[in-house]
């Protein structure tokens, strides 16, 4: 039976990927920050015996391996690591604090390179599989998101090389690279001062629900893909950004004008959910 380990499961697109492959017979790791919400996770699941939890804090070296260890402890082996867990932030770049970058570079480049590194023996094993869910802003920049672009462009350079070096183990590695999610992490985005941000968010076109993305990262890792781009956002604006830069610009100047202006008054999409993911 297989054995899937999800950072950031306990909401958004990491629950919604854990659902999924609870039904669909694996053997579950569900980490995350917020204790009280996994413990929630697995009643719902139901089967203790397949659902193990642990809080962790992914910009903590022990906690990470302490991850590992249990997850080995539990079940003996790791076919599929999901780095999930991420953070994002609403500000200014000229105008946010250093600790802010800190930790959005922490949680979203630091802690999936780290446990990455420390889940390779049991996936070199099993010749398991790697999802890392990046980000249309890590290619395309996004005014307001700088920390956030910086990280998940980082997370993508890093784990493409990384890819390249594990081809000769036998290990896959599918990058997941979604827009705006419909999920909770937007609820907790810092502003410049690392407090939560208070002024609603820019966005372009339509949200994509977590549920939707889940069975589309599924459909592509048995198909064992290298990249999706699960809508047509993130595939036109990166084609954009390529062929047209100035037009991009353009339309980015107009859809975050208020991000670009300090978050007075942003111009805000008919539906409400999540940055460029997480």
């Amino acid at each position: 039976m297989s054995v899937t380990l999800i950072t950031g499961a306990a909401s958004g697109l990491g629950w919604a990927m854990a659902q999924h492959w609870y039904q669909a017979g694996h053997n579950l790791v569900l980490a995350d920050i917020d204790a009280d919400a996994l413990l929630r996770r697995q009643k719902e699941l139901g089967d203790d015996t397949r659902v193990h939890i642990v809080t962790v804090d992914v910009t903590h070296t022990p906690d990470l391996e302490r991850l590992v260890r249990e997850t080995e402890a539990a079940y003996g082996r790791l076919d599929l690591l999901v780095n999930n867990a991420g953070i994002t932030h609403r500000s200014l770049a000229a105008s946010t604090k250093p600790d802010v970058f800190r930790k959005v570079m922490a949680v979203d480049w630091q802690g999936p390179v780290e446990l990455t590194q420390l889940a390779l023996p049991l996936l070199e094993r099993s010749k398991g599989q790697i999802i890392c869910i990046g980000s249309m802003a890590g290619w395309m920049p996004v005014p307001g998101r700088a920390g956030y672009c910086a990280a998940k462009s980082a997370l993508t350079q890093f784990f493409e090389v990384l890819r390249l070096e594990l081809e000769p183990r036998g290990i896959h590695l599918l990058m997941v690279y979604p827009s705006f999610l419909d999920t909770p992490i937007e609820q907790s985005a810092l502003g410049a001062d690392g407090n939560r941000a208070t002024h609603a968010r820019s966005t372009v076109g339509s949200m994509a629900s977590a549920d939707d993305i889940a069975q589309l990262i599924a459909k592509a890792l048995i198909k064992r893909k290298p990249w999706l781009l699960p809508d047509r956002i993130s595939r036109f604006g990166s084609l954009l950004w390529r062929i047209a830069p100035l037009l991009y610009l353009r339309v980015v100047r107009r859809k975050f004008a208020g991000d670009i202006a300090g978050g007075a008054e942003p111009e805000i999409a008919t539906s409400h959910g999540n940055p460029p993911h997480d």
